[in-house]
């Protein structure tokens, strides 16, 4: 897809990390980028500096989902790119021991159905009505592309950690439904890519000291340091112009595999 003043996008996760790294990136090209977050005290001064829009938006609800799009859409007019960054994640594992009874506890299902609510459904339904929407438009060119969607999955789908039962579980998910996807909207021109991050500096790397982010980057095996949010939106954008990469799941993470812990 040529990028341009004439593509719309909207970037779930906008406001910070991997999503406002894409924005800047997709902004550098002309498109007109819409900041789906429910963080407006970051995502509308971003929204400002990029000639954008901001729209709040929890991406775990029917409603908010698409009352966010409606907004958008009267800004840029229907999304061709939509990319999905929105997530979080936990450290729990399967059962934990009760440090004053010494039982044995089982995880909190509240909290796994969280994660899987955010990262893996609230990825389906920003797909779900994003594609119908592209559905209904003319194609950008002469393959017949009516959009692109990049979702973000991680390497912990496929060497989840231990404590990671909820997040590998949610971005597998990801994963999985990646083909699938690119195969059903095949017909009608949408592409769907998905990317794997390794270790990346974002917000949820903001709670560890500086020796653990230190401890973390030598884990990686080339090159030896966190990556860096602009690479993973520099993928992003790549994907986007390159129309031959459809239904892929790219691992971005400089050769790590991930230990048991």
């Amino acid at each position: 897809m040529q990028l341009s003043k004439d593509i719309a996008a909207v970037i779930t996760g906008g406001a910070s990390g991997l999503g406002a790294a894409t924005a800047r990136a997709l902004a550098v090209k002309g498109v007109k980028v819409a900041l789906l977050d429910l963080n407006a005290s970051l995502g509308e001064p971003l929204a400002k500096e990029l000639g954008g829009t901001f729209v709040t938006g929890d991406v775990t609800d029917e409603a908010s989902v698409d009352a966010a799009l409606a907004a958008a859409r009267k800004a840029h007019g229907q999304e061709r790119i939509l990319v999905n960054c929105a997530g979080i994640g936990i450290a729990r594992r399967i059962t934990s021991r009760n440090r004053q009874t010494g039982a044995f506890e089982p995880h909190d299902l509240s909290l796994f159905t969280k994660v899987i609510r955010v990262n893996l459904i609230g990825t389906f339904l920003m797909m779900s009505k994003s594609a119908a929407g592209m559905q209904a438009t003319d194609p950008v060119n002469a393959d017949g592309e009516r959009g692109v969607m990049v979702c973000t999955s991680s390497v912990a789908a496929q060497d989840g950690q231990i404590g990671q039962v909820a997040y590998s579980a949610s971005k597998g998910g990801v994963y999985s439904m990646t083909l699938p996807v690119a195969r059903d909207l095949a017909q009608n021109g949408i592409r769907v890519c998905t990317i794997l991050p390794g270790l990346f500096l974002t917000p949820m790397f903001d709670s560890l000291s500086e020796e653990a982010r230190r401890s973390l980057a030598a884990s990686v095996p080339f090159p030896a340091r966190l990556g860096s949010p602009a690479e993973y939106a520099a993928l992003a954008t790549h994907i986007c112009e390159n129309p031959m990469l459809n239904g892929e799941c790219i691992r971005l993470d400089g050769a790590l595999r991930m230990a048991p812990r």
